[in-house]
């Protein structure tokens, strides 16, 4: 780490230094304290094949990402105090006419905004191996996941505290009334971001057919949640969560992962998941979702077989906007969690590195999906995807640890309009120590 006294002023001026602590006292807070600035450029390009159903072709934009992480140490003592901030700018490179909604940057009138900003702060505390934070959260647990597949991640605010006191278990519970969402420079209510129903409906021609009765109005003031997991042996890890949105929806989400080692660098993981979704009194929220994944690993190789299905009146349930459902069959562009959807996935991955090429990583998957009812007189509704990702870290030289990703996928389907899309992206990161 470069611990310079430039780097520590920039630290502690966007930490804010209390001057009310004992300089005893401040000597773990600055000496703990770490930061970074990750450089972040993306290209994002999303081709919209059923052009009659989108207002532009396709989604074109490229975009300069600026993140300044900064998380101090403690002060000394019983009760340990600490903050936290988060800056980030983003930077339109290159944008147009008819080429917005990429999601790299908020639009502005009949574009995109020229730049956009925002800045974080959280307050924590430790108590041995427990600590509390609030201010400007970024989540990733079963019942709710800060997205960060663009240029910006997503960011909440709120209180969380995890504990870890007793060896092999991690509790965690948490409350979230704002979001920050990827190309915003606004905190937000919280919304409703999974899917709805098909209930019956007439055409204009008064023929019967099934509509999308997925949009959900009602605005969450609150969101809690609960949970934790338990490492039972060294093999198999379980865990809980309780989630509730208020006023949209209650869920029960249940994780169960083994991996077996079978000697000579082979092993067998087992990924478990199950949550129930129900209504929080004003909405119509009803889902049972099974997953299940399965990957064999041998010598940089990985071979993984997986399983969803959706039950229930309606779809998955998740907060919006945006974030990660924890489910196995959300990739690239689906989330293959529509009404009673059934969808498999069959994926690759290979690690370089086990044939002398340390930092050049590979991923394919196929997932399709059916069993989706589109109407009166309409076929079954289907939606496949198929995705690629070719990653390479330097490792030496000039350019070591700049990360540059490529990310490919292509998405058919007749549920809806916009299931046809071709996209790609192409990100190039680099993190600059500071401290």
């Amino acid at each position: 780490m470069l611990k310079t006294p430039i780097a520590r002023g920039v630290a502690l001026a966007t930490l804010g230094a209390t001057l009310a602590i004992p300089t005893m006292a401040q000597a773990a807070f600055i000496e703990d304290t770490k930061a970074g600035l990750e450089l972040r450029n993306f290209y994002f390009n999303r081709d919209f094949r059923e052009v009659a159903n989108t207002e532009n072709s396709k989604a074109e934009e490229w975009a300069q990402g600026f993140l300044l992480r900064v998380e101090s140490g403690y002060t000394e003592g019983t009760v340990g105090f600490g903050v936290d901030a988060l800056g980030l700018l983003g930077v339109k490179l290159d944008s147009g006419g008819g080429r917005t909604g990429s999601g790299l940057l908020p639009a502005d009138g009949d574009g995109s905004a020229d730049d956009y900003s925002m800045l974080g702060l959280a307050a924590k505390a430790k108590v041995s191996e427990t600590v509390l934070k609030v201010g400007t959260l970024q989540l990733k647990n079963m019942a709710i996941s800060s997205s960060d597949s663009r240029l910006l991640p997503q960011t909440f605010q709120g209180a969380q505290i995890v504990s870890k006191e007793i060896q092999g278990l991690t509790l965690d519970a948490g409350y979230l009334n704002r979001a920050n969402h990827r190309n915003s420079s606004n905190n937000e209510g919280l919304a409703y971001g999974g899917k709805g129903n098909r209930r019956e409906g007439t055409n204009a021609a008064g023929n019967p057919v099934l509509l999308d009765n997925a949009a959900i109005t009602e605005d969450a003031d609150d969101f809690f949640f609960a949970g934790g997991s338990y490492k039972l042996t060294n093999d198999l890890t379980a865990a809980y969560y309780y989630s509730e949105l208020e006023n949209i929806y209650k869920q029960h989400s249940t994780n169960l992962v083994h991996i077996l080692p079978l000697g000579d660098n082979q092993s067998l993981k087992t990924d478990l998941r199950y949550a129930r979704s129900k209504d929080d009194g004003s909405s119509i929220v009803d889902n049972k979702a099974l997953g299940a994944m399965v990957t064999y690993s041998i010598s940089g190789h990985g071979f993984g077989l997986g399983y969803q299905k959706m039950s229930g009146d309606t779809g998955f349930a998740y907060v919006g906007e945006v974030t990660d459902p924890f489910l196995v069959n959300y990739v690239q562009i689906n989330d293959f969690a529509l009404q009673d959807m059934k969808s498999w996935q069959a994926r690759y991955d290979f690690n370089f590195a086990s044939v002398g090429i340390p930092g050049l990583t590979f991923m394919t998957r196929y997932i399709t999906g059916d069993n989706v009812e589109r109407g009166f007189g309409q076929s079954e509704g289907k939606i496949w995807e198929r995705d690629m990702d070719i990653g390479y870290t330097f490792q030496e030289g000039a350019l070591k640890n700049l990360n540059v990703k490529w990310r490919n996928a292509t998405a058919r389907g007749n549920v809806a309009a916009g299931n046809n899309i071709d996209e790609n992206r192409l990100i190039v990161s680099y993190t600059i120590p500071l401290m």
